[in-house]
């Protein structure tokens, strides 16, 4: 099991889409406020679509709260954002391990990333593109983790 934190989002779909992808990764979802709308908003729910319900959700009044909690993980912290060179593939990550996603107009305070600034990662991109919905990058992030850490008993595959 892996952890994704989301740091201030602000668009419902996009958090909804995450969602949706915890639940069907056995993720566990961390959602630091303050965010731009309601979680009950009926966008969230419609891209969440009724695996919503199931997500196992953590929502944090701030980030210090947060960071509070899980001092003693900040070494397994890994952070995405444009800010660095070193691709997401390069990390070597573990089970348990949180992975941060910023505001999708904000990105990762810097302060933030300074607790490891060795764990800061990027997805390589054309040099027509800066940026991937939110969604997506944890996608592409998340899986790349559970890939490195792939075993026959992590997902109930059929034979």
């Amino acid at each position: 099991m892996f952890n994704i934190v989301l740091v201030h989002p602000q668009i419902p779909q996009n958090t909804g889409s995450i969602g949706r992808i915890c639940v069907n990764t056995d993720t566990k979802l961390h959602i630091i406020k303050p965010i731009m709308f309601d979680l009950s908003e009926k966008a969230v729910r419609r891209a969440g679509m009724d695996y919503w319900k199931l997500l196992d959700l953590n929502v944090w009044e701030s980030l210090d709260d947060f960071l509070e909690a899980f001092e003693d993980k900040k070494e397994r912290f890994f952070f995405a954002t444009t800010k660095t060179d070193k691709p997401y593939f390069d990390a070597k990550f573990q089970k348990g391990d949180f992975l941060f996603f910023g505001g999708e107009s904000t990105g990762l305070p810097k302060e933030l990333m300074q607790l490891v600034p060795q764990n800061m990662i990027t997805i390589p991109m054309g040099s027509n593109g800066r940026s991937l919905n939110l969604s997506v990058a944890v996608g592409i992030v998340l899986y790349d983790a559970i890939r490195q850490n792939f075993t026959s008993q992590f997902f109930d595959i059929p034979q």
